[in-house]
């Protein structure tokens, strides 16, 4: 048995041992307001009782309408409790998407922080009966009253087999892909992951992501079974992140590599200004050589890792660490840091269009973090391979074979021994019959001291497509930043069009968002 999770037990249980272990430290701070263990494990156990209580039984699954206040993870903590998935929601997201996540998953009851939980959580269109499940709101005006009364002491938590949470990612059908994690799958992750980056009381990690985004059972978990503090940011403070680091003291810190960016145009990442930070994780995006640079001059006592996994392979599957002395830094052809080599809980292969391995082509993963299949099981269909050693064949049934490999969808190449991420398959760009990285453009347009960021997109056009460059920072003549790329690739991938914004794009889970910015282009031409 390892001293922070039992193998056998699930991450309610992990945490409840690390509770009893460290009762009075802190466990949460968010909003405001601290919660030490005990506080937490207590609220936790009385709002499992508020929620069989409405639901009338044990619920099956719990929705967590809530963001960034005590609800959002006394509910997440609540419904581990009872055995119960849970199936975190967004208040941003629209309505009939919401509604659509609970029904999915089969959401009994939803803890908010919302009095107008019917509003964001009822399907007004479409299918749906414009009802929604039952709610428990936990806010400022029922606190005391769930304070109050009595704790859950039914049945045991849980089994390592069952369904911790469901996440949904986008779907090519436009319908979300529920994507179901086993307790067991984190048994053995969450673990080495308090080993490597040596977590435990004292330490305060950060929650930049929200709780639709799988990182944020990263940090909660590391915190939570280490005995260490999690510390959520509101969401302006994620506006100016390095202040919030530096005013929290904050040692651990995980997000997508964008929070570099708002940080060095609003001027917020001076040399040494983060001296608290030990570990800093990013994830979620690439992150390019500069924009770690730029951070490792502000934390120059932090290690720096780049993390990547698709949520349907337990939060991250691959890591890099960036060497302390930069002169042994890497040098990409798309200036982005590697994504490292697979974890030992994974097996890896790189496969190429035939479906052999292959130095670059598309990474294909199998082993302990995997999940076993789609919510909706049609969703399974080609998405994942069986693959001899030699050849790999696509399977086009909906039932996932045990041993084989899911198809993550990114193409990596291989240099020096570790993977570099190249973009997804469905992005690669085609333009006159040639195949294009645009993250090689990226990387030479980056070149120029003006642009701070910058993102390359084939836009359709009466010609067939053609490549645009979205860039930020301070105005540069479109003849420059040709001449620049022609002196440096091919004739075929110079763009077409440059476009100066004042910021790019992103999405709910803070990552630049290409899609919308292709449409935007488009529908501007």
């Amino acid at each position: 048995m390892d001293q922070h999770t039992d193998p056998d037990g699930t991450l309610f249980t992990w945490f409840r041992d690390s509770a009893l272990r460290h009762s009075r430290l802190t466990a949460l701070e968010v909003g405001g307001e601290s919660l030490t263990y005990g506080e937490l494990l207590d609220l936790a156990e009385r709002l499992a009782h508020r929620l069989v209580s409405v639901a009338g039984r044990p619920p099956r699954a719990v929705g967590i309408l809530a963001a960034r206040t005590p609800a959002a993870y006394a509910g997440y903590l609540a419904a581990l409790r009872l055995a119960a998935t849970v199936v975190p929601l967004n208040p941003a997201f629209p309505a009939e998407r919401n509604a659509y996540v609970c029904r999915a998953a089969g959401v009994d009851v939803v803890v908010t922080d919302r009095p107008d939980v019917d509003v964001v959580v009822t399907e007004r269109s479409g299918e749906g009966s414009g009802s929604g499940p039952a709610s428990v709101l936990l806010d400022a005006s029922t606190r005391d009253e769930v304070a109050a009364g009595p704790r859950w002491s039914g049945p045991p938590e849980g089994a390592a087999d069952d369904v911790a949470y469901v996440l949904f990612t986008s779907g090519s059908t436009g319908r979300p892909k529920g994507v179901p994690i086993r307790h067991r799958q984190l048994a053995r992750y969450v673990p080495w992951w308090i080993e490597r980056y040596e977590a435990g009381p004292g330490s305060r990690l950060s929650q930049s992501f929200d709780l639709t985004f799988d990182p944020s059972v990263f940090d909660m978990f590391v915190a939570w079974c280490s005995g260490a503090t999690l510390v959520v940011p509101q969401s302006r403070e994620l506006m100016m992140p390095t202040r919030f680091i530096a005013a929290k003291g904050i040692t651990h810190w995980f997000s997508v590599p964008s929070v570099i960016s708002i940080a060095r145009r609003l001027r917020g990442l001076a040399a040494g200004s983060l001296p608290t930070l030990r570990h800093t994780l990013f994830g979620g995006e690439p992150l390019t050589l500069e924009q770690a640079a730029a951070w490792a001059e502000a934390a120059p006592h932090s290690v720096i890792e780049n993390l990547y996994g698709p949520t349907e392979v337990t939060i991250s599957c691959t890591a890099y660490r960036l060497p302390a002395d930069r002169a042994r830094w890497p040098r990409t052809p798309n200036g982005t840091v590697p994504i490292g080599t697979v974890h030992d809980l994974l097996d890896g292969v790189v496969l190429d269009d035939s479906g052999r391995a292959a130095d670059e082509g598309e990474l294909c993963l199998r082993g302990h973090q995997r999940f076993d299949g789609y919510l909706d099981p049609r969703q399974n269909v080609g998405r994942f391979v069986a693959y001899d050693g030699d050849r790999s064949s696509v399977l086009d049934g909906d039932a996932v074979r045990p041993g084989s490999w899911y198809r993550t969808g990114d193409r990596v190449r291989v240099e020096d021994g570790q993977f570099v991420y190249l973009g997804r398959l469905d992005d690669q760009v085609k333009i006159r019959g040639y195949r294009i990285e645009t993250g090689e453009i990226e990387h030479v347009l980056r070149a120029r001291p003006e642009v701070q960021d910058v993102v390359v997109l084939a836009v359709p056009g009466p010609g067939g497509p053609a490549l645009h460059a979205v860039y930020t920072g301070t105005e540069v003549p479109d003849e420059e930043f040709t001449d620049l790329v022609a002196t440096r690739l091919p004739p075929y991938m110079v763009p077409e069009r440059y476009h100066r914004r004042a910021m790019l794009p992103v999405n709910a889970n803070g990552k630049t968002d290409r899609r919308q910015l292709a449409a935007e282009l488009q529908r501007d031409l």
